[in-house]
């Protein structure tokens, strides 16, 4: 033990966790954090020989741990040292550490909420931040607050924000290693990064034989990269053992990875993100990094999730240099230019910000959580994914309210997203469990069959039962086979036998609906193939897809899209099948298209009309919504909106600016359309069509919106005519901002008038337009005095040689008003 940089803390670990509940330890790769302190931990007298859980992310690093403290020990696993993950577990009585990944603790916890029997819970690799991590450590910081104050916590990473982690978990002491890490020559180097990356990094890698030595780990974004890089590689260089390492492959391939040959040739481990941490990969030297990584990302819009390959991180891009310096001095490729460097991100995005959260949702609903933001997350949950997630659950009835329902707690007992394990639960219960463990081991595992193979997942089902018979197939048989392992698992948690059977679309349709109830689509347009779903997104199949003749299909697989997703996985579905998700209402709704309004009773699975035929009886407050939906929509426009009713808008709105302290309804467009309901619903019983809106009497109908003695006032502040000398009554043009209303009037009805005409109780005066015999403009004023005065005998002039035949006499104060030709001496 003494080699590890590890020993020189492990004092100071036990004593600091003798005295505090929660501690954080930083430890670079290689301190021997994850195999000899828990080792070392055993020993201490405040865990009274209870057991320790060890949580790691990954399956594997689980397994490759808990062999490396029982060959410590000179055990084999499963005695002192054992692991549990899924599917999968080697323990027994005897076992004190359990290796175990996250989502084992999450159901261990809600089987047995004091966690009897166990002492501490290490939290490995932290910085990763999966979700299951997250969720974990919630919980045991709830049950540590609650139930057991002696449950010991110790959160370790080699790069982690130690100092902001701390504040959270209440000041929690934090412990640092130097850890063990020889020098690391770190080398920059571009690529064309529109070329296939396999090709290129093939490149880099038959370089790096020739030029250097020692074995080689070589980081790629995905499986197909991978196998892509590996059949080059077998085929470039027949003298090195080319080896792959990722999450899917079984125990004895991964473990090929990771000792040195059989053979003693030089290794070659090409592998995803799962390298970053845990494992130490014997002989390893040298690194080359994509600098890429494929990562899930979920869309709380769409509810889907779809991988994404990204740029990795920077403290990733550290974590895979760092595997070239466990054994010795060591040397790490970068496949991008040293200026970029710093643009990377600092940090990888904790899964929580960006998962689809129904798994967490369901289990904190399991442990009785109303407030989910009462928890104590690192980081907190986004509000939309929660909502997403609670939606989804009540969908599958999982849970009302925000409580679990007994169905619910069904589904989290099952080690599974709780989407198929309602398709498990559904296959139960109507006598097809077989076929829905195989949806579920086909829906989880990559596609044995390929895109080319088109959409329908029932082509699945009978490749897999074709391969089970030893009959001819179409497939990879890899991929089937890792399907048949999941398959048999299922089976023994199901107690049921190996089985033939025989199965319908009409079956995989309903047990696909099940899993995706909001991905119920109905075809809207044959000839581009596309569909809507019950969520209303719409989705689109290749137009030379098998599947396109399909009226109604299930959805399983489809990506977010832009504005239209795209469908992978699908079957067709049988609507008369799903009366548990049918609705039945009376729907009433206005056709933009055809500006009609819908009065239907409908059978509907979420926005997705099954059947409908007309009302026979209509209630009026339903269809007067309906018809005030569509006036939002459509506009004012949709009214015979005339110059009286702009009048009307604008009167009122004046006086809303010009008198601000009184309480003038908001008129504009915004503020009726708003107000519909109040106002509109009495008149709107004999319509039916667009056209029927332009027969509503608007005028009348927006003076009801004003009280009688409102009304009254109205028209003594803001009144629509002026009277003037020659005893016309001149209309006034009121505009909405509020500006001066107008007078647009012939200068020869104003003789005798001296003072501006004034509305608003004198406050507010008139902008006067006179106009000429011909109604031409002659002058804008608000000061008819100065006019007289100083600008009318000027215009007297031009008018009098203009329009002969009128009265143009010199004193306008005291000149007769006239409306029309009425010839004087002058």
């Amino acid at each position: 033990m003494n080699q590890y940089p590890i020993a020189e803390i492990v004092e100071e670990i036990k004593e600091t966790l003798n005295l505090q509940t929660t501690v954080i330890l930083q430890a670079p790769p290689g301190a021997g954090k994850s195999t000899i302190l828990p080792l070392e931990l055993l020993k201490a007298d405040w865990l009274e020989e209870k057991k320790i859980i060890l949580l790691e992310p990954r399956r594997m690093a689980a397994r490759s741990v808990a062999q490396r403290m029982a060959d410590l020990l000179g055990e084999e696993v499963g005695k002192t040292v054992g692991y549990r993950v899924r599917f999968d577990q080697r323990v027994s009585a005897q076992t004190r550490i359990e290796v175990v990944t996250e989502g084992i603790l999450t159901r261990r916890l809600q089987q047995d909420n004091t966690l009897e029997g166990v002492g501490m819970v290490i939290f490995d690799e932290f910085h990763e931040r999966s979700l299951h991590s997250d969720l974990s450590l919630a919980l045991c910081r709830d049950l540590q607050q609650i139930l057991r104050e002696d449950l010991r916590i110790l959160i370790m990473s080699a790069t982690l924000d130690g100092e902001n982690l701390s504040a959270i978990l209440d000041k929690a002491p934090i412990i640092t290693s130097k850890g063990r890490q020889y020098p690391i020559d770190v080398r920059y180097t571009s690529i064309d990064t529109n070329a296939p990356i396999s090709g290129q990094i093939t490149t880099v890698i038959s370089k790096v034989l020739k030029e250097e030595t020692g074995d080689i780990l070589v980081f790629l974004p995905g499986v197909r990269e991978i196998q892509q890089t590996a059949a080059a590689l077998t085929e470039r260089h027949g003298d090195i053992a080319v080896r792959p390492l990722y999450g899917e492959l079984s125990l004895n391939a991964q473990q090929e990875a990771i000792r040195p040959d059989a053979q003693q040739r030089r290794k070659v481990v090409l592998a995803t993100s799962i390298a970053e941490t845990s494992l130490t990969i014997e002989g390893i030297h040298i690194v080359i990094d994509s600098g890429l990584a494929r990562v899930p990302k979920f869309d709380p819009n769409s509810g889907m999730t779809k991988l994404e390959t990204v740029k990795v991180t920077q403290d990733a891009a550290d974590q895979r240099a760092g595997r070239a310096g466990r054994l010795g001095p060591g040397i790490a490729i970068r496949l991008w230019p040293e200026a970029t460097q710093q643009y990377l991100k600092p940090q990888r995005v904790p899964e929580i910000a960006e998962a689809d959260l129904a798994p967490l949702v369901l289990e904190l609903a399991q442990w009785g959580v109303r407030d989910i933001q009462s928890m104590t997350w690192i980081t907190a949950p986004p509000s939309g994914s929660v909502d997403q997630a609670r939606t989804l659950l009540q969908e599958l009835d999982a849970i009302q309210n925000g409580v679990i329902t007994e169905d619910g707690k069904a589904l989290a007992n099952l080690p599974t997203h709780p989407r198929t394990a309602h398709l498990l639960l559904k296959g139960k219960e109507h006598t097809i469990l077989p076929l829905a463990i195989d949806l579920v081991c086909i829906l989880e595992e990559r596609d044995a069959l390929g895109k080319h193979a088109g959409a329908d997942i029932s082509l699945r089902v009978d490749a897999l039962q074709a391969w089970r018979a030893g009959k001819r197939f179409q497939g990879d048989t890899f991929i089937l086979e890792r399907i048949e392992r999941a398959v048999q698992s299922w089976r023994k948690i199901f107690s049921i036998k190996s089985s033939v059977y025989e199965f319908d679309t009409d079956s995989i349709g309903l047990l696909i609906a099940a899993a995706y109830p909001e991905r119920i689509a109905r075809l809207v347009d044959a000839a581009s193939a596309r569909y809507r779903m019950a969520n209303s997104r719409n989705v689109r199949l290749h137009e030379n897809d098998v599947l396109v003749k399909e009226e109604w299909l299930a959805v399983a697989h489809a990506d977010a899209g832009v504005g239209e997703g795209r469908i992978y996985w699908a079957a067709a579905l049988n609507p008369m099948l799903l009366t548990d998700r049918m609705v039945q209402e009376a729907r009433i709704r206005w056709d933009e298209t055809k500006g009609v309004l819908l009065q239907q009773e409908e059978t509907r699975i979420g926005s997705l009309t099954v059947t409908s035929k007309p009302l026979k009886e209509v209630d009026e407050t339903l269809r007067a919504a309906a018809l005030c939906e569509a006036v939002r929509k459509e506009g004012l426009k949709i009214f015979n909106w005339d110059e009286a009713c702009v009048q009307w808008q604008a009167r009122i709105l004046s006086l809303k600016q010009w008198r601000p302290t009184e309480a003038w309804p908001n008129v504009d467009a915004e503020g009726l359309l708003q107000t519909l309901e109040d106002w509109l619903p009495f008149y709107l019983k004999q319509v039916k069509r667009r056209e029927d809106f332009k027969k509503i009497p608007l005028p009348e109908v927006l003076h009801t919106i004003l009280p009688w003695e409102q009304a009254k006032i109205l028209a003594k502040l803001a009144p629509t005519h002026i009277d003037v000398p020659s005893g016309s009554s001149i209309a006034l043009e009121y505009k909405t901002d509020g500006s001066f209303p107008v007078l647009s009037v012939r200068l020869q009805e104003l003789f005798g008038l001296t003072d501006t005409p004034t509305v608003n109780e004198g406050r507010t005066k008139v902008m006067i337009h006179l106009l000429s015999p011909g109604y031409k403009p002659v002058q804008v004023t608000q000061d008819l005095k100065s006019f007289w005065a100083n600008t009318y005998p000027e215009v007297r002039k031009e008018l009098r040689m203009r329009y002969p035949k009128h009265s143009w006499p010199e004193d306008p104060w005291n000149a007769e008003a006239v409306r029309g030709v009425k010839r004087k001496n002058s």
